[in-house]
């Protein structure tokens, strides 16, 4: 269950670039809170690789600062490492290897006890393929012991960067169920990237929106939602598309489009029932009445345009 009161995540102005000429990252302020799977959601190079690979430690940013488990970067670096499991982007595999063997080579590595590779296996649902060289796991088997890599160390933080890459529909719903299962079961807040909102609504309750370095939104799904509601379309055709205008732009603003007729911002229910009864009031038929919904996706591209 998520934690309001304690943050797992937080960047303050973090904002980093490749030289003083490209700043890839503005003033980012990310707030995740324990328990919570966030979608770290935006275009192809809007920046949530690198921003991903700071809080990792694997970038020093140019300005601000980070704090994860609410202790500083990098002064706690190996304190707060201990805590985290990380896939970025496709997991390092030895193909020529046996799923257990990747698993094993990690293990004595960090000197994590030798059964826990069988929890591991059993958590992603690989058991069966432990013994199978990786060269012949499917994407999504080898996507989910790149998991299973990052759970050895029983982490209290998972971060993955686009976990469903390359997946079929079938491994992009495996994989969401896994993740659901991580964050509910064992308590793992998750912070997960991607470009594919139709997929990182299914999944996550809090989300972040970064589009040319810049977090553009930050707040729950259900806030997202609101925006969908806040900008559906009623859209209406008469017989004379003239005069529903002069009508109604007395109370609302119209916007007129040749192929879908008039286009007015949806208020509530009682709004409908005035247009209407207005329209007939003054002698118009009305050929053609909707709401179109303003969907997920729609808005994603209205916010990451503006």
């Amino acid at each position: 269950m998520q934690n309001k009161e304690k943050l797992i995540i937080e960047t303050t102005h973090l904002s980093f670039g490749f030289s003083k000429d490209k700043t890839v990252l503005h003033d980012i302020n990310l707030q995740i809170h324990q328990g919570a799977i966030y979608g770290f959601l935006g275009p192809n190079g809007a920046g949530k690789t690198t921003t991903i690979r700071l809080l990792l430690g694997l970038l020093t940013p140019n300005s601000g600062s980070i704090k994860l488990f609410g202790k500083s970067m990098p002064d706690n670096s190996l304190e707060i490492f201990n805590n985290i499991g990380a896939m970025i982007e496709i997991p390092s595999l030895y193909e020529h290897l046996t799923g257990f063997d990747n698993l094993e080579i990690t293990s004595k590595i960090k000197d994590i006890p030798i059964k826990r590779i069988g929890e591991v296996l059993e958590i992603v649902k690989l058991t069966n393929a432990a013994k199978t060289k990786v060269r012949e796991y499917s994407m999504g088997m080898k996507q989910r012991l790149g998991l299973a890599l990052a759970l050895l160390s029983e982490p209290q933080l998972l971060i993955l960067d686009e976990p469903t890459n390359g997946l079929d529909p079938q491994g992009m719903i495996e994989t969401r169920e896994l993740l659901q299962k991580l964050n509910e079961e064992f308590g793992i807040t998750i912070l997960v990237s991607s470009h594919l909102l139709s997929e990182i609504e299914k999944l996550v309750n809090h989300l972040g929106i970064i589009n040319n370095g810049k977090l553009v939104f930050q707040g729950t799904i259900q806030e997202l939602h609101d925006l969908k509601r806040g900008n559906s379309i009623i859209q209406i055709e008469t017989n004379s598309n003239a005069k529903a205008i002069a009508v109604l732009q007395r109370t609302y603003e119209i916007n007129y489009n040749n192929e879908k007729g008039l286009e007015i911002v949806f208020q509530n229910r009682e709004q409908v029932a005035y247009i209407c009864k207005t329209l007939v009031n003054e002698g118009l038929e009305i050929y053609y009445f909707t709401i179109t919904p303003n969907d997920l996706e729609r808005i994603f591209l209205n916010i990451t345009n503006n």
